[in-house]
């Protein structure tokens, strides 16, 4: 059902936009012509880098590249959530953690989650993006950069929150619902805001 959707979609917009925004890497006049699925998610079973004891993977979660997927003990992962590996890079998820319902991980840049961190639900963690040039083609055709992103051992992240890449947030830092982080964030802060800014920091993690 999804490819035939996509074929349906790409057909018309190949209709409505101009010339110069209908050539994909392959040179195609199809702006859809280059994707191609992923898969289904559901068959990690299994296949993943390694699985802890106790972990609770609830229904509907998808996990791709499950080979570059490390999940540590006492993991909870919500139901509906998507994590991608990479075919060179790895997500890692340290024991004790908790992620909630409906978040999208993606580790294309690497991503490291310590160990009793707690992920809200919705939450959006991004390691690659598209650079952005001098140049009249379309965003999305532009190359690609990666960055890895770190959580570190103990945080906080809030519900419907965005990490982009190559953010470091230390051990015991609190993220505020629906934050945008665009820099690194350190241990025993607290930040909120779009973009994120720290508010305070606990005295025990100052130095």
């Amino acid at each position: 059902m999804i490819s035939i959707l996509s074929r349906e979609w790409s057909a018309k917009s190949s209709i409505a936009l101009p010339e110069k925004f209908r050539r994909t890497r392959s040179g195609s006049n199809d702006i859809m012509t280059g994707w191609r699925s992923h898969g289904s998610g559901f068959d990690y079973e299994g296949k993943l880098a390694s699985l802890g004891k106790n972990v609770v993977i609830e229904d509907g979660v998808r996990i791709f590249f499950p080979e570059k997927v490390h999940i540590g003990s006492d993991v909870y992962i919500g139901h509906n959530s998507i994590l991608k590996g990479y075919f060179d890079q790895t997500l890692k998820i340290g024991e004790g953690t908790w992620i909630g319902p409906q978040c999208f991980i993606y580790a294309a840049g690497g991503i490291d989650i310590g160990e009793n961190v707690g992920i809200g639900p919705g939450v959006t963690i991004m390691s690659s993006g598209h650079q952005v040039l001098d140049s009249p083609e379309p965003i999305l055709h532009m190359p690609l950069q990666f960055a890895r992103v770190v959580l570190g051992d103990g945080c906080d992240i809030g519900a419907n929150s965005v990490i982009l890449m190559g953010v470091t947030i230390g051990s015991g830092v609190q993220i505020g619902a629906g934050a945008v982080v665009t820099r690194n964030i350190p241990a025993g802060a607290v930040a909120a805001g779009v973009p994120a800014r720290i508010l305070k920091t606990y005295h025990e993690f100052q130095a």
